[in-house]
Formats: structure tokens, sequence, C-alpha cells
């Protein structure tokens, strides 16, 4: 849900407190557990900590982002693949096709040469 015009966009007053009057280039990166803070145009150019619950990876703020979310930028979910036995049995004929091929392709030419 959006805010009221009236209101204006939420960015977080410790956040802001942070980057007033400070250069993006000379600065750390800034750690903040605020996600829900919006991004604003004065902090193009900043790195932040944005917390996900588990760890703090780096959000370099673009021209992009604004009018996002901080916490659009650091996923709380870690992906790491679907399937299971038959998944595995599926990458491991694949992996030992890209080894074959490999093997062919360093085989010497002079044994190919030897058949003519």
């Amino acid at each position: 849900m959006t805010r009221s015009v009236k209101n204006g966009p939420y960015v977080d007053p410790r956040v802001k407190k942070k980057i007033a009057g400070k250069r993006a280039d000379k600065t750390p990166p800034i750690k903040t557990w605020s996600r829900a803070s919006t991004i604003a145009p004065e902090m193009v150019g900043f790195k932040f900590l944005v917390h996900n619950g588990k760890d703090f990876p780096e959000v370099l703020v673009s021209e992009e982002m604004v009018g996002h979310r901080l916490g659009e930028f650091s996923q709380t979910r870690k992906f790491i693949r679907h399937g299971g036995k038959m998944q595995k049995e599926l990458e491991m004929k694949k992996k030992e096709g890209e080894i074959a091929s490999a093997q062919a392709a360093k085989a010497p030419p002079a044994a190919a040469g030897a058949k003519k």
C-alpha cells in the first residue's frame, strides 16, 4: 500500500542523519536495518549494508533505484535449486558429457592424420 501524497515517502531519519553532509565516494558503507526506508535522490552513490535477517548484503544505490525501498535490493530468501535425486543425476550426466567433449578437443591431431 502506498503512502499518501500529504505524508510523502518514508525515509528513516537515522539513515538521513548518516548521509547528511557526506560524500558518497569517501563514505564507508552505511549499515542499516531499515528495509522499509524509501531511497531518496540524495542517497545515490552511497553504499548501504541492508539487513536481510541473517547478514548484511551490500547495496550500491543508483539513479534507477530512487523511489524503491532499500529492502527490495537485499533478498531475504536464498534460492538453491529445484529437484532432488533426479536433478542430481541429470547434472552428473551433463558434466560427464562436458568432460568427454573437452577431452576429445584436446586429442592430438596427429592421430586423426594417421588414418589418411
